[in-house]
């Protein structure tokens, strides 16, 4: 009884936490680090209580080892500046909290269970549900700025993932006045020949790095955001300060992230109660041949 006790509040909390950090994420685009830690610091206690009650170290074990697993395949992910390091950090902690799937007869939840970790169930689940609303996204983009009527090939050559993300790469952009910059948004390439702009940044040691530009370009060097983390306080501190110094212009190309965090939510939800998407549909495939 305590040991389904303590698995549904596992579930709530779980719950609780991813869900505000989808609120966050929609309103600021940021997790905040806080709800991360104490979604991983739950999962821990958690589990070491599970293993106390059950006389089982797997739980705990389970525990410290799919965290930390987790969070190196997300953290390659981050580097590719693919997903941001609030989602690495939730994915983490959803991990910590639940390393395998529970089948829960109270609830009557029977997942289907995969062979790799709970938290590599939600990450699949995760990117799957993502696709619909990507796709709706890009036709949406091209009904307002008729995209493919100008080059009908882009809409055949999105099959392929490379021009799909050059695709997501050109079109997801905006420009912004730099006094409406807000922490966690991405800055695209600002091309410049001022090597007192290089000093700055490299002494502010934030998440904008210098890179030479090439020779096409007619300028030196440009700087961006490293990471999918975007900018931080200092980042756009400095900013502001350079515009209003007339050090850089008034505008600014920023990348339209799409928040992962819901997705999280969702792949995280299918995950407890339905399973793997993947299992489940190549066993309906199969059903249906």
């Amino acid at each position: 009884m305590i040991y389904t006790i303590i698995i549904l509040l596992q579930i709530i909390f779980s719950l609780i936490l991813i869900n505000t950090g989808v609120i966050f994420d929609l309103k600021k685009g940021i997790i905040p680090d806080k709800i991360t830690l104490f979604l991983i610091i739950f999962g821990f206690v958690t589990n070491g209580l599970l293993s106390l009650i059950t006389h089982n170290l797997k739980f705990i074990l389970s525990s410290l080892i799919s965290s930390a697993i987790t969070y190196c395949i997300c953290y390659l992910i981050w580097k590719l500046k693919i997903w941001g390091g609030g989602d690495v950090k939730l994915l983490t902690g959803i991990s910590a909290v639940t390393p395998f799937a529970v089948e829960i007869p109270i609830l009557n939840v029977y997942p289907q269970l995969s062979i790799y970790p709970f938290s590599f169930t939600v990450i699949i689940n995760s990117i799957l549900v993502s696709f619909p609303f990507l796709v709706m996204l890009i036709f949406y983009l091209n009904m307002k700025n008729k995209i493919f009527s100008k080059n009908e090939e882009l809409a055949i050559n999105l099959i392929n993932y490379r021009n799909f993300l050059l695709f997501i790469k050109t079109h997801f952009n905006k420009i912004i006045p730099i006094p409406e910059l807000k922490e966690g948004m991405i800055i695209n390439n600002f091309y410049f020949n001022d090597k007192h702009i290089l000093d700055l940044i490299t002494e502010n040691k934030g998440n904008l790095k210098v890179y030479k530009a090439p020779e096409e370009e007619g300028y030196n060097y440009y700087f961006k955001s490293a990471t999918a983390g975007g900018l931080t306080e200092k980042d756009m501190y400095l900013l502001k300060i350079m515009y209003s110094q007339n050090i850089i212009s008034k505008n600014i190309s920023i990348k339209l992230g799409i928040p992962f965090a819901p997705f999280i939510a969702i792949g995280y939800v299918i995950a407890l109660f339905f399973g793997d998407l993947t299992i489940i549909l190549i066993r309906n495939l199969f059903l249906v041949i």
